[in-house]
Parts: C-alpha cells; sequence; structure tokens
C-alpha cells in the first residue's frame, strides 16, 4: 500500500502545474527527482519480493522517462528534461544495487 501511496504521490507533484513547496526544495529539482525515485524503487522491491528486479528496475525507469515526457505538455507549464530521467534511473540503479547486495549478504549468513 506505501508503494501505491508513493506512487500516487510523485506522479501528482510532477504533473501539478504548480507543485506545492517542499521542505527539500532547497536541496534541487534533481535532489527531489531522486528522492522520490530511491523510495518508490524501496517500496516496490520491499512490496514485491518475488518480482524481478530488472523489471521493477525497467519499470520505474519507464515511468520517470513518461513523466517527463507527460511535463512537455504546455498546458502544464513544466519543464521535460531528460536529465531529470537519467537522476531518476540513477537512483533506482543505486537503490536496487543495495538492495542486491543485502540480499547477497543474507543468503551468506
Amino acid at each position: 500500500m506505501l508503494f501505491w501511496c508513493a506512487l500516487l504521490f510523485s506522479v501528482v507533484m510532477a504533473l501539478l502545474p504548480k507543485p506545492p513547496e517542499m521542505p527539500t526544495d532547497r536541496l534541487g529539482d534533481k535532489f527531489n527527482h531522486m528522492l522520490a525515485f530511491a523510495v518508490m524503487t524501496a517500496l516496490a522491491l520491499t512490496a514485491f519480493p518475488r518480482a524481478a528486479r530488472l523489471r521493477i528496475i525497467e519499470r520505474l525507469s519507464f515511468l520517470g522517462a513518461l513523466i517527463e515526457v507527460v511535463q512537455s505538455i504546455p498546458a502544464l507549464h513544466r519543464d521535460c528534461d531528460i536529465r531529470d530521467w537519467v537522476a531518476d534511473t540513477l537512483s533506482i540503479l543505486v537503490v536496487a544495487a543495495i538492495f542486491w547486495l543485502i540480499a547477497r549478504k543474507r543468503a551468506r549468513q
């Protein structure tokens, strides 16, 4: 349930023409992107332990790309920036790698 709430929150915030100010805004747009996708990745990997990790990585990265495409709609007054998608994908990969390392360590013990 937490994953779906985080996903809904992230998509709504990304597509609002004027999203409310967040405490993390002072850290920059890329930080917000990376934080949102890191949280969603951690929640997805926890919520769907039997799902293939590569599928989760691929789907979340696709979501990041789709958000950027939708942000290019002029009526939204948002900016489409491929660097945002790259930041999303990098944070997804880092969190997935951390989860993989933890799982590997647990398997050895």
